[in-house]
């Protein structure tokens, strides 16, 4: 069983930066797609950044240039890195990991998840 806990999350002003931290612990951290995804109040939870086992990365059209995701394998951690933060950002953020070798935009193909933390962009 895959644990998956977020950190970095908190309330930031417009223009902001803001680094998410995901540890991934019990499986294989190297060979999991790690995704980020965000769930804003009366949404659906939607894909932000995925990262590949080989590092390949992709991103929503909505935070494209803005976030980057990155992960380090010897400290079984992904990272999203969130400048020029914007209002329509705040939202709950969720790491998730997925034991398939592709990245995903679906929240449902990914397999554990974490219990979130709050990013909030106050203008």
């Amino acid at each position: 069983q895959v644990q998956v806990v977020e950190s970095g999350g908190g309330l930031v002003q417009v223009g902001d930066s803001l680094r998410l931290s995901c540890t991934a612990s019990g499986g294989t951290f190297s060979s999991n797609v790690m995704g980020w995804f965000r769930q804003a109040p009366g949404k659906e939870r939607e894909f932000v950044a995925g990262i590949s086992k080989i590092f390949s990365t992709f991103y929503a059209n909505s935070v494209k240039g803005r976030f980057t995701i990155s992960r380090d394998n010897a400290k079984n951690t992904v990272y999203l890195q969130m400048n020029s933060l914007k209002p329509e950002d705040t939202a709950v953020y969720y790491c998730a990991a997925r034991r398939a070798p592709l990245v995903r935009l679906e929240y449902a193909e990914y397999d554990y998840w974490g219990q979130g933390t709050q990013v909030t962009v106050s203008s």
